[in-house]
This record gives structure tokens, sequence and C-alpha cells, in this order.
């Protein structure tokens, strides 16, 4: 039943069509046929108008997205240069801490090892001191 429909509204559709041309053409069929063909060219040179404008567009847009992937890269490589060299002065900064850490600790070993052997030699001489003084308690010198 839908396909009888839809043959129907088709026909009915094409036998507008033919009327509006022929009333156009002021009932002369020859002249109804050329402005159909002359409207169905330009429907046609209409898609070929549409393509070159999208090829225009497609172009457009594949230059922009080039020139944004070259401004892509031109940023990336500035911030690896600079990238580089904060990792140089960060390596430096660190070399140097690392070095001023070694004197200190070096420096503080010394000072340590100093006043434990200055502590020893007060021990020993205060255990002499002491040694001495029992000694002589007991009839020791």
């Amino acid at each position: 039943m839908s396909g009888r429909r839809l043959l129907t509204a088709a026909g009915a559709v094409g036998a507008a069509g033919a009327a509006y041309y022929f009333y156009n053409a002021g009932g002369d069929p020859k002249v109804a046929q050329k402005m159909a063909e002359r409207d169905a060219s330009r429907v046609t040179g209409g898609g070929k108008e549409a393509k070159h404008e999208g090829e225009e567009f497609a172009s457009r847009a594949g230059k922009k997205f080039d020139d944004t992937v070259g401004q892509t890269k031109a940023l990336g490589k500035e911030y690896e240069g600079k990238l580089g060299q904060k990792v140089g002065e960060a390596e430096s900064k660190l070399s140097q801490l690392k070095a001023d850490a070694s004197g200190k600790f070096d420096e503080t070993r010394k000072e340590s090892r100093q006043a434990i052997d200055n502590m020893d030699k007060t021990v020993e001489k205060k255990a002499s001191e002491a040694k001495s003084g029992i000694s002589s308690w007991f009839g020791g010198k």
C-alpha cells in the first residue's frame, strides 16, 4: 500500500514540475524542455561550484592546520631550549651544593675528631691525676 502511495506522490510531483515549465514557457513544449535543461545544468553546475568552494575551504583549513603545527613545533623547540638551560643550571647548582656539603662534612668531621682527641686527653689526664691521688692514700706514689 505504501509503495503505491509513494508512486502516486512521485507522479504528482513530476506532473507539477512539468506543469510549472509548461506554464512559464507559455505552453510551448520545446521551450519548456530548454528551461528544464537549463535549470538542471544550473543544479549540476552548482554542484561543481560547491565542490570548488569545498576544495578552497579544505585548502584554507589545511594551510591553517599546517601553520598551527608549525607554530606548535616552534614553541616546542623554544621550550625545549629553555628546559635544557634550566636542567643545566640545576645540575650546576646541585654539583655546587654537593661540593659545599662535602666540604662542610669534612670540616665538621675534622672538628669532631679534634674535640674527641681533646676530651680523650683530658680524661686521661684526669684519670692519671685521680690514680695518683688514690695511690697516695695507700702508700704509693
